[in-house]
Protein backbone atom coordinates (compact mmCIF):
# COMPACT_ATOMS: atom_id res chain seq x y z
CA UNK A 1 0.00 0.00 0.00
CA UNK A 2 0.86 3.23 -1.11
CA UNK A 3 1.67 5.67 2.24
CA UNK A 4 1.32 8.95 0.03
CA UNK A 5 -2.10 8.80 -1.39
CA UNK A 6 -3.20 7.19 2.28
CA UNK A 7 -1.77 10.58 3.56
CA UNK A 8 -2.70 13.25 1.54
CA UNK A 9 -6.19 11.56 1.41
CA UNK A 10 -6.94 11.67 4.94
CA UNK A 11 -5.54 15.26 5.59
CA UNK A 12 -7.91 16.67 3.00
CA UNK A 13 -10.25 14.67 4.54
CA UNK A 14 -9.47 16.47 7.69
CA UNK A 15 -9.26 19.90 6.73
CA UNK A 16 -13.11 19.79 6.49
CA UNK A 17 -14.23 17.16 9.25
CA UNK A 18 -11.82 18.17 11.94
CA UNK A 19 -13.60 17.60 15.29
CA UNK A 20 -13.20 21.29 17.17
CA UNK A 21 -11.77 20.28 20.97
CA UNK A 22 -10.81 22.50 23.44
CA UNK A 23 -7.31 21.52 23.69
CA UNK A 24 -6.49 21.32 19.22
CA UNK A 25 -5.54 23.54 16.90
CA UNK A 26 -7.46 24.15 13.81
CA UNK A 27 -6.27 21.93 10.41
CA UNK A 28 -2.89 24.06 9.23
CA UNK A 29 -2.64 26.08 12.00
CA UNK A 30 0.65 26.88 14.64
CA UNK A 31 1.04 23.30 17.28
CA UNK A 32 -1.40 24.11 20.28
CA UNK A 33 0.39 24.72 23.66
CA UNK A 34 1.62 21.13 24.69
CA UNK A 35 0.67 21.65 28.18
CA UNK A 36 -2.83 21.20 26.99
CA UNK A 37 -1.93 18.36 24.64
CA UNK A 38 -0.64 16.33 27.23
CA UNK A 39 -2.69 17.30 29.70
CA UNK A 40 -6.24 16.07 27.08
CA UNK A 41 -4.03 13.19 25.79
CA UNK A 42 -3.27 11.86 29.84
CA UNK A 43 -7.15 12.37 30.08
CA UNK A 44 -8.11 10.55 27.25
CA UNK A 45 -6.86 7.76 28.21
CA UNK A 46 -9.16 4.87 28.23
CA UNK A 47 -11.67 7.36 28.59
CA UNK A 48 -14.15 9.23 26.53
CA UNK A 49 -14.27 13.13 24.58
CA UNK A 50 -17.40 13.66 26.26
CA UNK A 51 -16.37 12.59 29.98
CA UNK A 52 -12.63 14.16 29.48
CA UNK A 53 -14.12 17.58 28.44
CA UNK A 54 -15.81 19.40 31.75
CA UNK A 55 -12.41 17.88 33.73
CA UNK A 56 -10.24 19.66 31.01
CA UNK A 57 -11.97 22.72 31.59
CA UNK A 58 -11.45 22.82 35.31
CA UNK A 59 -8.01 21.64 35.24
CA UNK A 60 -6.56 24.39 32.96
CA UNK A 61 -8.90 27.24 34.81
CA UNK A 62 -7.42 26.03 38.23
CA UNK A 63 -4.02 24.79 36.91
CA UNK A 64 -3.23 27.09 33.12
CA UNK A 65 0.26 26.41 32.89
CA UNK A 66 2.54 23.18 33.66
CA UNK A 67 4.06 25.15 36.68
CA UNK A 68 0.80 25.71 38.46
CA UNK A 69 -0.10 22.31 38.16
CA UNK A 70 3.39 21.62 39.37
CA UNK A 71 2.66 23.65 42.43
CA UNK A 72 -0.36 21.90 43.79
CA UNK A 73 -0.90 19.94 46.45
CA UNK A 74 -0.98 16.35 45.08
CA UNK A 75 -4.25 15.75 47.10
CA UNK A 76 -6.05 18.78 45.41
CA UNK A 77 -4.89 17.08 41.91
CA UNK A 78 -6.44 13.68 42.98
CA UNK A 79 -9.92 15.37 44.26
CA UNK A 80 -10.02 17.21 41.13
CA UNK A 81 -9.60 14.37 39.16
CA UNK A 82 -12.15 11.94 41.14
CA UNK A 83 -14.70 10.14 38.65
CA UNK A 84 -11.92 10.13 35.48
CA UNK A 85 -11.07 6.55 37.17
CA UNK A 86 -7.22 5.05 36.13
CA UNK A 87 -6.00 7.13 39.06
CA UNK A 88 -2.56 6.53 38.86
CA UNK A 89 -2.73 8.54 36.02
CA UNK A 90 -3.28 11.45 38.20
CA UNK A 91 -0.35 10.33 40.46
CA UNK A 92 1.61 10.25 37.33
CA UNK A 93 0.06 13.52 36.29
CA UNK A 94 1.40 15.69 38.80
CA UNK A 95 4.64 13.74 39.45
CA UNK A 96 5.52 14.25 35.24
CA UNK A 97 4.35 18.31 35.67
CA UNK A 98 6.79 18.26 39.01
CA UNK A 99 9.78 17.01 36.39
CA UNK A 100 9.02 19.43 33.81
CA UNK A 101 8.93 22.33 36.21
CA UNK A 102 12.01 21.26 38.45
CA UNK A 103 14.42 19.84 35.20
CA UNK A 104 13.42 21.44 32.22
CA UNK A 105 12.62 25.15 33.30
CA UNK A 106 8.75 24.66 32.89
CA UNK A 107 8.89 23.54 28.96
CA UNK A 108 8.12 20.09 27.70
CA UNK A 109 10.83 18.43 26.16
CA UNK A 110 10.62 18.30 22.07
CA UNK A 111 11.30 14.96 20.83
CA UNK A 112 9.33 11.38 21.44
CA UNK A 113 12.27 9.69 22.80
CA UNK A 114 13.13 12.83 25.66
CA UNK A 115 9.01 13.21 26.45
CA UNK A 116 9.18 9.12 27.29
CA UNK A 117 11.69 9.72 30.23
CA UNK A 118 9.01 11.75 32.18
CA UNK A 119 7.24 9.98 34.29
CA UNK A 120 3.88 8.22 33.03
CA UNK A 121 4.53 9.12 29.64
CA UNK A 122 4.42 6.09 27.67
CA UNK A 123 4.93 4.90 23.90
CA UNK A 124 1.49 6.71 22.87
CA UNK A 125 1.60 10.18 25.26
CA UNK A 126 5.03 10.65 23.56
CA UNK A 127 4.11 9.97 20.25
CA UNK A 128 1.40 11.72 20.33
CA UNK A 129 2.85 14.95 21.92
CA UNK A 130 6.01 15.03 20.16
CA UNK A 131 3.40 14.84 16.97
CA UNK A 132 0.70 17.19 17.81
CA UNK A 133 2.87 20.13 19.90
CA UNK A 134 5.96 20.01 18.26
CA UNK A 135 5.45 18.40 14.40
CA UNK A 136 7.76 15.59 15.27
CA UNK A 137 7.00 12.44 12.35
CA UNK A 138 6.36 9.62 15.36
CA UNK A 139 3.65 7.46 14.85
CA UNK A 140 0.70 7.82 17.16
CA UNK A 141 -1.27 4.45 17.49
CA UNK A 142 -4.58 4.65 19.91
CA UNK A 143 -7.63 1.81 19.95
CA UNK A 144 -9.24 4.17 16.95
CA UNK A 145 -5.56 4.09 15.09
CA UNK A 146 -5.68 0.41 15.50
CA UNK A 147 -8.97 -0.28 14.25
CA UNK A 148 -7.87 2.01 10.84
CA UNK A 149 -4.91 0.15 10.48
CA UNK A 150 -6.69 -3.30 10.92
CA UNK A 151 -9.26 -2.25 8.46
CA UNK A 152 -6.83 -0.70 5.74
CA UNK A 153 -4.69 -3.92 5.99
CA UNK A 154 -7.69 -6.28 6.63
CA UNK A 155 -5.28 -7.74 9.75
CA UNK A 156 -6.15 -11.39 10.37
CA UNK A 157 -4.20 -11.18 13.47
CA UNK A 158 -6.08 -11.00 16.74
CA UNK A 159 -5.33 -8.00 19.50
CA UNK A 160 -3.43 -7.67 21.23
CA UNK A 161 -0.84 -9.76 19.50
CA UNK A 162 -1.69 -7.73 16.33
CA UNK A 163 0.08 -4.99 17.57
CA UNK A 164 3.10 -4.80 16.89
CA UNK A 165 2.11 -5.29 13.13
CA UNK A 166 -0.17 -2.31 13.11
CA UNK A 167 2.50 -0.38 14.90
CA UNK A 168 4.80 -1.79 11.78
CA UNK A 169 2.35 -0.84 8.98
CA UNK A 170 1.29 2.52 10.33
CA UNK A 171 4.77 3.77 10.52
CA UNK A 172 5.31 4.36 6.69
CA UNK A 173 2.06 6.42 6.63
CA UNK A 174 3.50 8.79 8.89
CA UNK A 175 4.16 12.29 6.81
CA UNK A 176 6.79 14.06 7.92
CA UNK A 177 5.13 17.09 7.45
CA UNK A 178 1.83 17.72 9.34
CA UNK A 179 2.72 14.95 11.33
CA UNK A 180 0.25 16.23 14.02
CA UNK A 181 -2.76 16.81 11.63
CA UNK A 182 -1.89 13.35 10.22
CA UNK A 183 -2.37 11.97 13.67
CA UNK A 184 -5.38 13.63 14.93
CA UNK A 185 -7.50 13.00 11.33
CA UNK A 186 -6.36 9.03 12.02
CA UNK A 187 -7.92 9.28 15.66
CA UNK A 188 -11.07 11.28 13.94
CA UNK A 189 -11.89 8.71 11.41
CA UNK A 190 -11.68 5.83 13.78
CA UNK A 191 -14.03 7.97 16.57
CA UNK A 192 -16.40 9.11 13.54
CA UNK A 193 -16.34 7.40 10.30
CA UNK A 194 -14.49 3.88 10.60
CA UNK A 195 -16.45 2.92 14.08
CA UNK A 196 -16.63 -0.38 16.38
CA UNK A 197 -19.96 -1.05 14.94
CA UNK A 198 -21.69 -0.02 11.80
CA UNK A 199 -18.64 1.73 9.60
CA UNK A 200 -19.58 4.42 7.64
CA UNK A 201 -17.48 3.09 4.25
CA UNK A 202 -18.81 5.42 2.02
CA UNK A 203 -17.96 8.37 3.75
CA UNK A 204 -14.32 7.00 4.43
CA UNK A 205 -11.79 8.80 2.22
CA UNK A 206 -9.82 5.91 2.29
CA UNK A 207 -12.40 3.70 1.24
CA UNK A 208 -10.94 2.63 -2.33
CA UNK A 209 -7.67 1.93 -0.71
CA UNK A 210 -9.02 0.01 2.19
CA UNK A 211 -9.03 -4.05 2.26
CA UNK A 212 -11.83 -4.15 4.81
CA UNK A 213 -14.53 -2.24 2.99
CA UNK A 214 -14.03 -4.24 -0.15
CA UNK A 215 -14.76 -7.50 2.24
CA UNK A 216 -18.01 -8.25 2.98
CA UNK A 217 -18.27 -7.48 6.40
CA UNK A 218 -15.73 -4.75 7.40
CA UNK A 219 -16.79 -4.82 11.19
CA UNK A 220 -15.05 -8.17 11.56
CA UNK A 221 -11.81 -6.17 12.10
CA UNK A 222 -9.92 -5.71 14.06
CA UNK A 223 -9.95 -9.02 15.02
CA UNK A 224 -10.03 -9.90 19.32
CA UNK A 225 -8.95 -12.85 21.42
CA UNK A 226 -11.53 -13.98 23.01
CA UNK A 227 -12.29 -12.20 26.84
CA UNK A 228 -11.61 -14.07 29.82
CA UNK A 229 -14.25 -13.42 32.59
CA UNK A 230 -13.17 -11.39 35.02
CA UNK A 231 -12.71 -12.46 38.81
CA UNK A 232 -15.38 -11.53 41.40
CA UNK A 233 -13.72 -9.96 44.69
CA UNK A 234 -16.33 -8.62 47.43
CA UNK A 235 -15.56 -5.96 50.29
CA UNK A 236 -17.03 -4.04 52.64
CA UNK A 237 -17.26 -0.21 53.33
CA UNK A 238 -18.28 1.62 56.37
CA UNK A 239 -20.49 4.66 56.72
CA UNK A 240 -19.38 6.39 59.72
CA UNK A 241 -21.30 9.23 61.55
CA UNK A 242 -20.42 11.73 64.05
CA UNK A 243 -21.99 14.51 64.67
CA UNK A 244 -23.11 15.49 61.23
CA UNK A 245 -19.95 14.04 59.19
CA UNK A 246 -18.95 11.09 58.23
CA UNK A 247 -15.27 9.61 58.48
CA UNK A 248 -13.36 9.28 55.31
CA UNK A 249 -9.71 7.76 54.81
CA UNK A 250 -6.76 8.39 52.70
CA UNK A 251 -6.39 5.49 50.83
CA UNK A 252 -2.41 4.16 50.36
CA UNK A 253 -0.30 5.99 47.75
CA UNK A 254 0.29 2.94 46.02
CA UNK A 255 -2.25 0.26 45.27
CA UNK A 256 -5.75 0.47 44.15
CA UNK A 257 -7.56 4.25 44.22
CA UNK A 258 -4.48 5.26 45.75
CA UNK A 259 -4.13 8.60 47.36
CA UNK A 260 -7.85 9.63 47.13
CA UNK A 261 -10.23 10.40 49.76
CA UNK A 262 -12.70 7.19 50.16
CA UNK A 263 -14.89 5.56 53.10
CA UNK A 264 -13.07 3.16 55.15
CA UNK A 265 -13.26 -0.07 53.99
CA UNK A 266 -11.59 -3.79 54.99
CA UNK A 267 -9.82 -6.30 52.37
CA UNK A 268 -10.63 -7.13 49.13
CA UNK A 269 -11.14 -11.10 49.05
CA UNK A 270 -13.14 -13.65 46.93
CA UNK A 271 -15.10 -14.10 49.85
CA UNK A 272 -16.70 -10.97 51.95
CA UNK A 273 -14.82 -10.71 54.99
CA UNK A 274 -17.50 -9.16 56.48
CA UNK A 275 -17.07 -6.61 59.54
CA UNK A 276 -13.15 -6.71 59.23
CA UNK A 277 -11.32 -3.75 59.82
CA UNK A 278 -14.08 -1.90 61.07
CA UNK A 279 -13.02 1.81 62.23
CA UNK A 280 -15.33 1.41 65.11
CA UNK A 281 -17.08 -1.50 67.84
CA UNK A 282 -20.27 -0.65 67.06
CA UNK A 283 -23.32 -2.40 65.80
CA UNK A 284 -23.83 -1.89 61.67
CA UNK A 285 -27.02 -1.99 60.29
CA UNK A 286 -27.02 -3.23 56.37
CA UNK A 287 -27.14 -0.77 53.61
CA UNK A 288 -27.12 -2.51 50.66
CA UNK A 289 -24.27 -3.61 48.25
CA UNK A 290 -22.81 -1.91 45.04
CA UNK A 291 -20.84 -3.15 42.13
CA UNK A 292 -18.13 -1.92 40.10
CA UNK A 293 -15.49 -3.16 37.56
CA UNK A 294 -12.21 -2.27 37.83
CA UNK A 295 -9.52 -3.60 34.61
CA UNK A 296 -8.61 -6.82 35.82
CA UNK A 297 -11.46 -7.50 38.63
CA UNK A 298 -15.09 -6.98 39.64
CA UNK A 299 -16.04 -5.76 42.95
CA UNK A 300 -19.31 -6.20 44.83
CA UNK A 301 -19.00 -3.97 47.95
CA UNK A 302 -21.37 -4.22 50.74
CA UNK A 303 -22.22 -0.62 52.46
CA UNK A 304 -22.78 -0.75 56.26
CA UNK A 305 -23.32 2.10 58.70
CA UNK A 306 -23.61 3.26 61.96
CA UNK A 307 -22.67 6.07 64.33
CA UNK A 308 -19.74 6.88 66.98
CA UNK A 309 -20.83 8.60 70.10
CA UNK A 310 -17.19 10.10 70.17
CA UNK A 311 -14.21 10.66 67.96
CA UNK A 312 -13.36 7.23 66.88
CA UNK A 313 -9.42 7.86 67.03
CA UNK A 314 -9.10 6.13 63.18
CA UNK A 315 -6.75 8.05 61.62
CA UNK A 316 -8.51 10.42 58.44
CA UNK A 317 -10.89 13.24 58.67
CA UNK A 318 -14.97 13.79 59.94
CA UNK A 319 -16.78 15.17 56.59
CA UNK A 320 -19.67 16.94 56.64
CA UNK A 321 -22.55 14.66 55.00
CA UNK A 322 -24.21 17.70 53.53
CA UNK A 323 -21.07 18.40 51.41
CA UNK A 324 -19.54 14.79 50.98
CA UNK A 325 -20.32 15.94 46.93
CA UNK A 326 -17.25 18.14 47.42
CA UNK A 327 -15.36 15.64 49.16
CA UNK A 328 -13.49 14.34 45.56
CA UNK A 329 -14.28 10.61 45.76
CA UNK A 330 -13.75 8.23 43.66
CA UNK A 331 -16.58 6.87 41.33
CA UNK A 332 -16.57 3.82 43.58
CA UNK A 333 -17.00 5.26 46.96
CA UNK A 334 -19.03 7.96 45.15
CA UNK A 335 -21.77 5.51 44.72
CA UNK A 336 -21.24 3.80 48.17
CA UNK A 337 -21.62 7.08 49.58
CA UNK A 338 -24.70 7.46 47.24
CA UNK A 339 -26.59 4.57 48.45
CA UNK A 340 -25.54 5.07 52.21
CA UNK A 341 -27.27 8.60 51.74
CA UNK A 342 -30.73 7.17 50.01
CA UNK A 343 -30.68 4.56 53.27
CA UNK A 344 -30.06 7.38 55.80
CA UNK A 345 -33.19 9.45 54.20
CA UNK A 346 -35.13 6.71 54.39
CA UNK A 347 -34.43 6.25 58.35
CA UNK A 348 -35.27 9.36 58.75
Amino acid sequence: MAAKPVSEALLRWYEGEARALPWRAPPGAPPPDPYRVWLSEVMLQQTTVAAVKPYFARFTQRWPTVEALAEADRADVMAAWAGLGYYARARNLHACAKAVAADHGGRFPETEDELRALPGIGAYIGAAVAAIAFGEAATVVDANVERVISRLCAIETPLPKARAEIRRLAEPLTPADRAGDFAQAMMDLGATVCTVRDPDCPQCPLQAMCAAAASDDPARFPLKAPKKPKPVRRGTAFWLEHERSVLLVRRPARGMLGGMRALPSGPWHDKSPGLAEAPADIDWAAFGTVSHVFTHFALELDIVGGRALTDTGVEGEWWPVDAIEDAGLPTLFAKAAALALAQRENDQ
